[in-house]
């Protein structure tokens, strides 16, 4: 009878499985149909030509101005799929970056099902695959995204047996490859699974053999990315000095002095004020009435805060995407918010007043639907936009309208250059960028109207001042979004 059941049990696991594998890969086809726009973003084209580089025997050139901080594991991507081609390559990460967004999805359900009960992970994934910033960087393939997925999954891990060990700093080491605040995770995950004050009842004790392998798990990823930087640049904290370098061209809001208005502000930008109140309401009850269900949660979202603090303090961007992982999991409470008071006994007279709370928060959310619609329609519309003119850009490489027989290449500002280096497989240091460069010969690539040069930016205090057609460049080609000129001899 035992051999039946444990059958029976392995059965039931993979066919649980098996219908998550479905259930994301069908909502990532859901996800792309009704966003209507994929495309790889700025970042991640950047990744893909390092890549591409690495397997021509190139070094990456990450000392382009403006390049975007070095990630190793979609540069490992980059390599996968360099023999494929540049449309292969960009399909293919465009697919992984929604098949992510819908596992980010998934991984708030699981969140909301262990923490709650499955009406409440329902809620949190429907919540967090429609929030703008996550909808739109999912779309990008960001590898934020990703990133995001890994840490969830971890904690899924994690909440299911506490202290488990080598699995979740094993998922975490693949998101330190995307990420370095998984790094900060990672050594803290450690020290709560090493020291026996906060040894968890009924964990399992670890020799110091183990401890050290552990250890060296938690290390992997910072190790790699360092020696990537290393070899690459000569400099081990390449990444760290780049991004702060950036953030200060770019003047993004960053230091310890900023934290106490910004990360809040990030946090209530991505989950709009109406989600971030029945967030907080969830949050509260749930750490009241059901705190040993949610405490994992409420530790994870208060330690992804004060890490995204710290790392403002060394100098880098607070960015909206950097508080994913936090708002993930108050979208995961706003569904307890709605749905936890089933998970207090019967009659119980506080299921009462959570039920009424419960009340009021769906209402609330109900009332934010169409201003959510109409901000996630204006933002796929604009990225619809962006994709339309990157397409065209393809289009005349692929025409050969654009080539490098006729170089070098000078665009008008730096967010064509990923992309045209991908395209033309050539190294990003062939093109000029005219916002710092000058062309006496070659091929310019020029926008064909103010909407692209208005359109076609990464941020508003990227350098784009107007550039001027160079002189004696005759016009060889065009489209609704560029004009190509020439002057090859």
């Amino acid at each position: 009878m035992d051999s039946v059941r444990a059958v029976l049990g392995i059965t039931r696991n993979r066919a649980a499985r098996l219908g998550a594998l479905l259930s994301i890969a069908a909502g990532a086809v859901l996800l792309r149909v009704v966003a209507g726009v994929g495309f790889a973003n700025y970042d991640t084209l950047y990744a893909l030509v390092w890549g591409q580089q690495l397997t021509r025997g190139e070094t990456p050139q990450y000392g382009i101005p403006i390049a975007p901080t070095p990630h190793p594991l979609v540069e490992a991507l980059g390599v996968v799929v360099a023999p494929l081609g540049p449309h292969a390559a960009t399909q293919i990460t465009v697919a992984l970056g929604f098949l992510a967004l819908a596992a980010c999805g998934w991984a708030a359900y699981r969140l909301g099902s262990l923490w709650f009960n499955r009406a409440a992970g329902a809620v949190a994934a429907l919540l967090l695959v429609t929030r703008v910033p996550i909808l739109s960087y999912g779309v990008r393939a960001y590898v934020d995204v990703p990133y995001l997925l890994l840490v969830l999954c971890a904690l899924i891990v994690e909440t299911r047996r506490r202290r488990t060990g080598a699995p979740v700093l094993a998922l975490l080491a693949i998101a330190g490859l995307l990420r370095p605040e998984a790094w900060a995770f990672s050594g803290l995950y450690w020290l709560y699974v090493a020291l026996p004050t906060v040894r968890h009842r009924g964990s399992p004790e670890r020799t110091p053999r183990q401890l050290a392998g552990l250890a060296l798990l938690a290390l992997s990823a910072p190790l790699v990315w360092v020696a990537s930087d290393w070899l690459a640049t000569g400099q081990p904290l390449w990444s760290l000095t780049n991004t702060r370098a950036t953030a200060e061209t770019l003047h993004r809001e960053t230091g310890i002095a900023k934290v106490p208005e910004w990360i809040p502000r990030r946090i209530g930008a991505i989950l709009g004020p109406f989600a971030l109140a029945v967030a907080a309401l969830g949050g509260a009850l749930a750490l009241v009435w059901l705190r040993a269900r949610v405490l994992v949660g409420a530790v994870a979202g208060a330690v992804a805060v004060a890490v995204f603090a710290a790392f403002a303090t060394v100098g880098l961007p607070i960015d909206e995407r950097y508080a994913f992982l936090a708002a993930a999991i108050l979208c995961v409470f706003a569904g307890g918010a709605l749905c936890g008071w089933w998970e207090l006994p019967s009659g119980d007279r506080r299921r009462r007043w959570w039920l009424a709370a419960a009340a009021v928060g769906a209402v609330a959310l109900l009332a934010s639907i169409p201003s959510q619609y109409r901000t996630n329609h204006h933002q796929l519309q604009a990225l619809g936009r962006q994709q339309r003119i990157q397409n065209e850009l393809i289009a005349l490489v692929r025409a050969h309208a654009i080539a490098t027989a006729c170089k070098p290449i000078g665009v008008p500002n730096h967010a064509p250059l990923p992309l045209l280096a991908l395209w033309l497989e050539t190294p990003p240091s062939e093109l000029a960028n005219l916002q710092s460069q000058t062309l006496t010969r070659g091929t310019y690539v020029d926008p064909a109207d103010t909407e692209v040069q208005t359109e076609y930016i990464l941020d508003p205090n990227d350098p784009h001042h107007p550039v001027k057609v160079p002189s004696n460049f005759a016009l060889t080609r065009a489209n609704r979004s560029w004009r190509v000129w020439e002057r090859c001899m």
